[in-house]
């Protein structure tokens, strides 16, 4: 793996060096872009709106429209509005990582520790292990700012951006049920339903099998054949009392 970006953890007064790693990668399929015509491949440029010609990468560069102004911003730019940031993530508290909205969560990367420095890389580890916490911190990453969570997963310390409280929506506008009544029988039959399928966090069990059965068809239609398509089979009970429909569900669940 390529490291994405050097820098520090900044514990107190602790300064832990690391590398970020992608922990994440697709599991989708790379799909090519063809003219229909002649299955040519369909290809970006990067073209000068004025000259119409292709622009070399090393050529462009990024800027900002100011009253009718574009302000070109260099590399320097970006280090200089937060140097700090741009090399450390500093621990700013420590939270519980139960409180924490699975909204904010964005990509997770892997901190390796510099070999120098190992022994505060394995403190900081266990210290989250014992107490169930994260770490809470800021950063730069591709010119911008990131909120992250510093929290364990089994031997390292995993860096996972989350967003910040702006960036998520408003429920406001969405019709929602909030005076619709449900009775004490309803909810009892939905708790028991949610108990009777309840299980252990296992993500290893799931698979990206919308993948595969679109991998299946591609070599079929390499082949010249075209494979069966299997009806969608949607499971619901003939009564619309939601009670019945509960306890149908039940039912199924213990038949199966």
């Amino acid at each position: 793996m390529r490291s994405i970006w050097n820098g520090s953890i900044g514990f107190g007064l602790v300064n832990i060096p690391i590398k970020l790693y992608s922990a994440v990668e697709s599991s989708s399929l790379d799909l090519d872009m063809l003219d229909s015509r002649d299955h040519s491949r369909i290809r970006f440029l990067r073209v000068n709106e004025h000259t119409h010609k292709e622009v070399p990468y090393e050529k462009i560069v990024r800027a900002y429209k100011l009253d009718d102004e574009y302000i070109v911003l260099e590399e320097q730019d970006y280090e200089d509005a937060s140097p700090e940031k741009s090399k450390l993530i500093e621990i700013e508290s420590f939270v519980e990582i139960e409180e924490i909205n699975p909204m904010y969560y964005e990509t997770s990367y892997y901190a390796e520790p510099d070999a120098k420095n190992a022994k505060a890389y394995a403190l900081l580890l266990e210290a989250l292990r014992k107490t169930g916490k994260a770490g809470l911190g800021r950063f730069v990453l591709r010119n911008t700012e990131s909120l992250c969570i510093i929290h364990p997963v089994e031997h390292a310390l995993v860096i996972t951006r989350i967003r910040f409280s702006q960036e998520l929506r408003s429920e406001d506008g969405l019709k929602l049920p909030t005076e619709t009544h449900v009775s004490k029988k309803e909810l009892d039959m939905g708790l028991a339903l949610i108990k009777q399928y309840t299980e252990d966090f296992d993500v290893s069990k799931f698979k990206d099998e919308y993948a595969g059965e679109l991998m299946k068809i591609i070599k079929m239609k390499a082949k010249g054949k075209r494979p069966t398509i299997k009806k969608m089979k949607v499971a619901k009970t003939p009564s619309t009392d939601l009670y019945e429909q509960l306890m149908q569900s039940l039912q199924t669940k213990k038949g199966a």
